[in-house]
């Protein structure tokens, strides 16, 4: 089955006339403050403009809301009932990786890297090593590294000029090869503009232990394509190619020759979303998520020979988020194929038996939301990751034959968080009477009238806000007595594949106008101030904030734009090349004077003018998808315009701040801006 890190692969110059002119600082030196008791000061690697003096006595009151820390599941020992978690201790920069090898057990830490990690497997004959995928100051550019477990320094074991991602590991004959795959691409440093404009992707086949002796088995058109897994054999290898979210193809190649073949769609008129992750113990049929039949994606079963289709989850009106995470889900001795549903939101668990293809009951399932699963090899065990409202992701061990489960960690908090409320389910209807829906956070009680409000907007734009633990935005509801709502407009993912496609192109504000609605209903609303809104959101969402400030200027009290497109032609032009098609087809291609006209006409930047309300812009120095450019151009055009306009950028981060000191002096800006602008 697809796996979260390949789902989310699924996923993302304006004319000479328009620049903007603006002289960033080389280094957060440069905006170093001395140092002023009682005030809080942004640390070397944060570049602060605009923001003004905040109380450190804030920082203490926010301490508590800060230190939530939850457990990721990364992989099961092979041959143990031990397992590999990330987790944050007390006082890190973010996660490492730790053995647990009891349920409520002491860590034991494996890495001590300087940068963050993902995409960690572990070698899956005998568990000698893992490998993990880490990034230097979020720039994205992926590098492959081997960690052992004797305490000594990971190796890396890629070359820094690309960027790479390791896929399944090899199987011959029912013998591991000591081989995985590995997909490399070239950086936008590296290539002529003339390079930029046919970059492809190269596989390779790996051993961690000789990375100087991998071989070339493909070098494909464009940057769309991840692998699924091999089939028995370990000769046949299947392929993905991404197109849009709405669109995809299934492929298999012949890792010995390089042979590819087209498996889905079986016409290539017959275009949709066609995901393939595995095949069938006896490689006769492909596992695959496919919205062929539907609105939603269901989890089906392609028959090699006979080309049908046996869909396991049919006439279920939510999308298949994933299914299991293992690498070795064939060997797993209950045969069943595990999956999760999104379900209003919530990712439900789900079983099938790989034989009749019929659903399974599961009992004994943690209650929450279920982020992960992982069958143990040759066991019932199921690692499952949930959260919750009231705590973040715990890691669980449910043994499906017996229908219990174990909890195996219990997330660290500074905190009584047991009173924080679940989300809420909200709709509106839109200017065209089209019903959005989302997720709303509503004040305490103790907060007596009109509540402020604020408006978070998740980013993708095929990103969906989902229930989940909220986190530091506990703070905001619970201190400050703000209600959020994290709206789904169109375009967001959940809603079936029309919805999907309801802001693509020249649809574009279309989306913006579904917050101009939420804005309508909000109005409406006994217990809430429709005078003092604030709209905040990351990367698309940090674009629908600027959208919002220049089209409800006067229905707004203020934005938080974090990493966000301020224009669409500039952001196509400079956004990694590995990236630039597949968000072609989501914006429009800005290459077609009248699409590239149009872009320019909606974009944030060309309407800056109109943006009256303060403003607060976060950015990532180092981020490969919306670079800093489209932050530090808008900062200067609504300078220009009198607009109040804060600017945090974090010289070793990229698409957000994640290191918890910088993420901790954001937190901190936001609750003075929020102070500034809805709480006075």
């Amino acid at each position: 089955m697809l796996t979260c890190r390949q789902s989310l692969i699924a996923f993302s110059t304006l004319a000479a006339s328009m620049l903007v002119s603006f002289s960033p600082a080389t280094s957060a030196q440069s905006s170093a403050v001395p140092a002023t008791p009682g005030v809080l000061a942004p640390n070397a690697n944060l570049y602060v403009e605009g923001i003004p003096a905040i109380s450190a006595s804030l920082q203490s009151e926010l301490a508590k809301y800060n230190d939530f820390r939850g457990h990721g599941f990364v992989a099961w020992h092979p041959k143990k009932a031990e397992m590999i978690v990330s987790h944050r201790v007390a006082g890190a920069s973010f996660a490492q990786l730790h053995w647990l090898r009891t349920p409520m057990g002491k860590l034991e830490t494996i890495t001590n890297h300087p940068d963050p990690i993902s995409a960690t497997t572990i070698e899956p004959a005998e568990g000698k090593f893992i490998v993990f995928e880490s990034s230097k100051g979020g720039s994205e550019v992926f590098q492959l590294f081997r960690q052992s477990f004797d305490g000594s320094a990971a190796v890396q074991l890629t070359d820094s000029n690309f960027r790479h991602s390791r896929g399944p590991w090899r199987k011959v004959n029912g013998e591991y090869t000591g081989e995985f795959v590995v997909s490399s691409v070239a950086l936008d440093k590296n290539l002529t503009e003339e390079q930029k404009k046919t970059i492809g992707i190269t596989f390779r086949l790996m051993n961690p232990l000789e990375p100087e002796k991998a071989r070339v088995i493909a070098e494909l058109p464009g940057t769309g394509w991840f692998n699924g897994a091999f089939d028995p054999s370990g000769n046949k290898l299947i392929l993905n190619l991404y197109i849009s979210a709405n669109e995809s193809e299934v492929w298999t190649m012949d890792v010995n020759t390089g042979k590819r073949e087209r498996v889905l769609p079986l016409k290539a008129e017959d275009k949709g979303v066609y995901l393939g992750g595995r095949f069938s113990r006896d490689g006769k049929g492909i596992y695959t998520l496919s919205d062929r039949d539907g609105e939603f994606r269901e989890l089906m079963y392609f028959d090699l020979a006979s080309k049908t289709f046996t869909s396991l989850t049919k006439g279920l009106p939510h999308d298949v988020d994933g299914s299991s995470e293992d690498e070795d889900e064939d060997d797993s001795g209950s045969r069943m194929i595990y999956t999760r549903l999104n379900v209003k939101g919530r990712s439900e668990l789900r079983a099938f038996d790989s034989q009749t293809k019929k659903e399974v009951t599961l009992k004994g399932v943690p209650e929450g939301s279920v982020a992960s699963v992982s069958a143990r090899r040759g066991s019932d065990e199921l690692a499952v990751t949930v959260t919750t409202a009231k705590s973040p992701s715990d890691i669980y061990v449910l043994d499906a034959k017996a229908g219990k489960s174990t909890q195996w960690t219990r997330a660290e908090s500074a905190m009584d968080t047991s009173a924080f409320k679940a989300q809420e389910i909200v709709t509106w209807k839109s200017f065209d009477g089209l019903e959005i829906s989302g997720l709303i956070n509503r004040a305490p009680a103790k907060f007596t009238g009109k509540r402020p409000v604020l408006i978070n907007i998740h980013g993708g734009p095929e990103g969906q806000a989902r229930i989940s633990f909220q986190g530091r935005a506990n703070y905001f509801i619970n201190e400050l007595g703000i209600t959020m709502i994290q709206p789904n407009v169109r375009g967001s993912s959940g809603f079936g594949k029309t919805f999907l496609t309801l802001d693509n192109g020249y649809k574009r504000e279309d989306s913006v106008k579904d917050i101009g609605a939420l804005l309508d209903w909000i109005a409406t609303q006994p217990d809430l101030d429709a005078s003092k809104v604030i709209v905040m959101g990351g990367s698309y969402g940090g674009y629908m904030s600027l959208a919002v400030s220049t089209n409800y200027a006067d229905r707004i009290a203020g934005a938080i734009d974090v990493v966000g497109i301020s224009n669409f032609v500039t952001f196509l032009e400079t956004t990694e090349s590995y990236r630039r098609d597949l968000r072609r087809v989501e914006y429009g291609d800005e290459r077609d004077p009248k699409m590239r006209e149009f872009l320019i006409s909606i974009s944030p930047l060309t309407n800056a003018s109109k943006i009256k309300k303060p403003l607060f812009v976060v950015q990532g120095k180092n981020d490969p998808r919306v670079p800093v450019t489209e932050a530090e151009q808008i900062v200067a055009k609504a300078r220009a315009n009198k607009t109040p306009v804060w600017y945090l950028r974090g010289e070793n981060e990229g698409h957000g701040l994640v290191r918890r000191e910088n993420a901790e002096f954001q937190m901190a800006a936001m609750v003075k801006f929020m102070q500034e602008t809805v709480l006075k």
